[in-house]
């Protein structure tokens, strides 16, 4: 018999949480079953709660409609103290309870870049796609999220929106055409920002689309 024929499906077994005064992450530890039938420790941060849905949170790829400029998209700037670094992303937020992503979406597209109205059927964003559930660093995490396509569909002298943004929210946004994207990026990193994965593999993808069109 073939070793490939005896492995098995990997089975959790049990999730112990570890004590600590931490407010919004637990720390746990899963004791799992690998394909060997071996038993194996896997230590995991996660948010202490999470909506019903079983989804975390939303990131945003924008897309902007203007009649005379190319399709362009929005990403932000904003300090992360995990990274030790101002982080070059998406707009994104949680989902609270009782939201799905498409409300949770238009809500905070509105509130850190001020495009839309923050609701479904009001202004000139409208949801065009969410993904499916999306893992976002499984070897550590079992934080989750969806990707929302928004398209924000502009006038020829609408003005810059402006932010709707909480207290002790530092966030810069930045319009950039789709087509400067993947080399706007490079320039961050030079100058010493992080870029986020998400964002640059979308980045990435675009210039392999053109490349292989």
């Amino acid at each position: 018999m073939s070793n490939s024929s005896k492995k098995q499906e990997p089975e959790i077994l049990s999730v112990e949480e570890y004590k600590t005064d931490a407010k919004w992450l637990k720390l746990e530890n899963i004791k799992w079953k690998d394909q060997e039938g071996k038993e194996r420790n896997w230590e995991v941060a996660n948010r202490t709660k999470r909506p019903k849905a079983g989804v975390d949170s939303v990131h945003i790829l924008a897309l902007l409609h203007h009649p005379s400029k190319p399709v362009s998209t929005i990403i932000i700037e904003q300090y992360r103290p995990p990274a030790g670094a101002t982080v070059i992303e998406l707009p994104a937020g949680l989902i609270d309870e009782g939201e799905d992503a498409a409300t949770t979406a238009l809500r905070e597209l509105h509130e850190e870049t001020g495009y839309g109205s923050g609701k479904a059927g009001e202004g000139n964003a409208s949801v065009k796609e969410v993904s499916d559930v999306l893992v976002k660093d499984p070897g550590m995490s079992g934080a989750n999220m969806h990707l929302v396509t928004v398209d924000v569909k502009l006038g020829e002298n609408d003005p810059e929106p402006e932010q709707k943004l909480e207290p002790g929210e530092y966030i810069i946004k930045r319009v950039v055409a789709l087509k400067d994207l993947h080399s706007t990026l490079k320039d961050y990193s030079k100058k010493g920002f992080a870029v986020d994965a998400l964002i640059s593999s979308i980045a990435q993808g675009w210039e392999l689309s053109k490349q292989f069109a």
